[in-house]
């Protein structure tokens, strides 16, 4: 049992090693909408879900399942290798089909599903596979079927954090997504040539007939057994549900980086294998298991708020629990220790009635995949329906009232209405109640608790795709916030910022006839670039941003209302994937390159999107700021990978590329300057005329080659901003006095 307790921890390692690269490499080509993300976890789960049962079956028909546990992970090895390649060929697919048809959102939600289907399926389906084969080769020599897999479920489950810290904290960043499907690919051929190997020189002896109990408890009758199948598929999708919850609630407090969340997500699956781990031990006992598991049921709702309580009582006194680690920790470990702890109840229940090992795995993998389908039906909910018409905290109370109902339902099913068994029930209630009361709006609590002191909130949305609040200060400033994180506000500091991102590229561009804005924020990019009359297409991620930025049309020119504006919402690299529109101008809204999902905004891939996007003649923008030193030379020698004539603007900011070298016409600006609109729009940022438009020019492309020097690019496969914890500390502040040129060489002849 050991040697099969080990194979099955590294299986997990590699799991989820998998899980978080295709989803980071599916985001690539779906975006990283709450659809698209939905629909990726939705094929991936699916997957899991048809090998859970397809493994059931499997493991009644063959008389050496360690074998085909073995073989399972070779091919999931090989399989998974080949994703990237699938990826491709899927992602060609899927913009032709986008390209040749009217696609409605429907529509769109199904093309995605069928190619993350189509690439996940096979190594996800052998995934699915290996807990009921290895429960079958565990039962050829054992007769504790809830005991075993607990085991079981319980190492696969510490692997699969092994597996996401690695993945999170180490090898994205540090050897690239490339490298680290290799990395797991070996983990799955060594756990594949050992299963093997250990399977053919194992000693069999006669298989458990259906007349050999595997169980020393009773059978339970088919209406218990049935309530338990219904309980774990209402359990996975709570627990799904709850994750979603917990992650949006989360990320109000604590900083929206990739570390962040790889935290949360090690806290749930710590959790859940401590729990199946606790409840082993006791599985040698018999007990009035369906009881037990109602209690445990309830136990994951109360936990789930009163966790949710502590957090918020602790946090408004300033406690630790505004590090993430320990946020995270409180607020979801308890819920998801009670969930690991079910698992292994569950199973002793529902498999008993086999009678007899084959049996029994069969109907470990149909338990397990109604728990995938309700984990699966769980996300959608959560993301879809829950957190943008109830809010996080009703949404909270909602899957935490259904966990306490349906264990409650379970135990009074089993039990009857004794006294015994309505005690635990009305305390389970009665505390669901009290924190219903008692839980402070967790939105509210971090709009009070992680911004200025003063500042008050105007208006704030939990939006489907990212929390939203504008608020205003002490001196009467408003202020956009996105998950907890400053946007964009109204001083005329931060206008200008956002307005010059807009007017530049629109002025050094001759004639700009067609633009593309990716971000919104507060609007006054798109607002500026919309004053030159070009067609303006602005792409925003989030439909809560843009009513959001209603708030601030008095510095965005009520952009979105603008007859030459066109609004849509959804992801800006999608956008330039599938559109296959093109530009004079490309530009975006001011987006931090360290946040979660940033990296695909700052790669080689991207930047080669956008040049392909731009006419003859286009111009893109990238705003660049300033940053340390190691960041900023980073950015810089990834766009001029992409753009070899780059230049650099406004104190070394911005970042134009162009598709040849850069020429600069005073004759072209003046004329443009003329026009009254562009002339009162660019003054406002301190460029009234094509003088003050030079003296913005900082450096050529020489320059920059030579202050950014030779190294490492951002790239898909190693978004090492997003990952930053992987690059060398470097403290020192950014000097760029040695980035500096003659703007002479961007006038007319200058490149003759």
């Amino acid at each position: 049992m050991l040697r099969l307790a080990v194979l099955f921890f590294l299986s997990g390692i590699a799991g989820l090693i998998y899980q978080i690269l295709w989803l980071r490499l599916l985001s690539l080509t779906f975006g990283v909408t709450v659809y698209a993300a939905t629909t990726v976890l939705a094929a991936f789960m699916a997957g899991l879900g048809a090998g859970s049962v397809l493994g059931g079956r499997l493991a009644q028909r063959v008389s050496n399942p360690l074998l085909y546990f073995g073989l399972a992970e070779l091919l999931i090895g090989v399989s998974a290798l080949a994703t990237p390649m699938a990826l491709a060929a899927a992602t060609d697919l899927y913009a032709a089909f986008h390209a040749s048809m009217d696609v409605t959102p429907a529509l769109l939600v199904a093309l995605r599903f069928l190619c993350s289907l189509v690439v996940l399926f096979v190594p996800t389906t052998l995934m699915g596979a290996s807990l009921p084969l290895l429960t079958r080769a565990s039962l050829d020599d054992d007769t504790q079927a809830g005991r075993r897999v607990g085991v079981l479920y319980a190492c696969n489950t510490a692997g699969a954090i092994c597996g996401a810290l690695a993945a999170g904290f180490y090898l994205i960043g540090a050897v690239g997504i490339d490298a680290s499907f290799k990395a797991a690919a070996a983990v799955n051929a060594g756990v594949g040539f050992v299963a093997v190997a250990a399977s053919l020189r194992r000693r069999h002896g006669p298989s458990l007939t259906s007349e050999s109990s595997i169980t020393t408890g009773p059978i339970y009758n088919e209406r218990t057994r049935r309530a338990v199948l219904v309980v774990f598929g209402l359990s996975g999708l709570t627990a799904l549900a709850l994750e979603v919850i917990w992650f949006r609630l989360l990320v109000l407090i604590l900083p929206a980086t990739t570390y962040a969340f790889t935290t949360m997500l090690a806290a749930v699956l710590g959790g859940i294998a401590a729990g199946s781990a606790a409840i082993v031990p006791l599985m040698r006992r018999n007990r009035q298991w369906p009881v037990t598991l109602g209690k445990l049921q309830m136990g994951i709702g109360v936990a789930a708020v009163v966790s949710m309580y502590a957090l918020a009582v602790t946090y408004e006194a300033g406690w630790r629990t505004r590090d993430t680690i320990q946020a995270s920790v409180l607020a979801i470990v308890p819920a998801a220790f009670l969930m690991g702890a079910a698992f292994p109840i569950g199973v002793r229940i529902w498999a008993a009635a086999a009678g007899h090992a084959t049996g029994a795995a069969a109907r470990v993998g149909t338990l397990y995949a109604i728990n995938v389908a309700g984990a699966i039906l769980g996300s959608i909910l959560a993301g879809f329906l829950l957190l943008p018409v109830l809010g996080s905290r009703a949404s909270l109370l909602a899957m935490a009232g259904l966990q306490v109902a349906t264990g409650s339902g379970l135990i009074l099913l089993t039990s009857g209405s004794t006294r015994t068994t309505l005690r635990p029930v009305a305390i389970g209630m009665a505390v669901w109640i009290a924190a219903a009361v008692l839980i402070p709006d967790p939105f509210t609590m971090a709009l009070t608790q992680r911004h200025p002191v003063g500042e008050r909130v105007l208006w704030k949305e939990e939006g489907l795709q990212t929390s939203v609040s504008v608020n205003e200060g002490p001196t009467g400033h408003r202020v956009m916030y996105l998950n907890g994180l400053h946007q964009a506000n109204d001083t005329p500091e931060m206008v200008a910022v956002h307005r010059m991102i807009g007017h530049l590229p629109m002025l050094l561009h001759p004639a700009p006839s067609h633009a593309l804005v990716v971000g919104l924020g507060g609007g006054a990019t798109a607002g500026a670039v919309a004053q030159h009359g070009a067609t303006v297409d602005l792409v925003e991620l989030s439909a809560s941003v843009v009513r959001g930025a209603e708030w601030f049309r008095h510095v965005n020119d009520d952009v979105v209302r603008q007859p030459n504006v066109m609004l849509r919402v959804d992801d800006g690299r999608n956008h330039l994937l599938l559109s296959g529109r093109q530009y004079d101008v490309i530009t975006a809204d001011i987006i931090q390159p360290i946040h979660a999902g940033a990296g695909s905004l700052y790669s080689v891939e991207y930047f080669r999107l956008a040049r392909q996007a731009l006419k003859p003649g286009g111009l893109m923008l990238q705003w660049i700021g300033h940053r340390e030193e190691t960041h900023y030379k980073l950015i810089a020698r990834t766009f001029l990978r992409v753009f070899p004539d780059a230049t650099v603007w406004v104190d070394g900011s911005l970042l134009v590329g162009s598709l040849g070298p850069l020429e600069i016409s005073p004759e072209v600006l003046t004329r443009k300057l003329a026009d009254p609109r562009v002339k009162a729009a660019a003054s406002t940022v301190g460029i009234p005329d094509a003088a003050s438009v030079l003296r913005l020019y900082t450096a050529g492309p020489d320059e920059i080659r030579r202050f950014v020097g030779d190294g490492t690019e951002l790239t898909d496969d190693q978004p090492l901003l997003e990952y930053h914890r992987s690059l060398p500390p470097n403290t020192a502040p950014l000097d760029l006095s040695g980035l500096r040129g003659d703007v002479s060489r961007i006038l007319p002849g200058a490149n003759q």
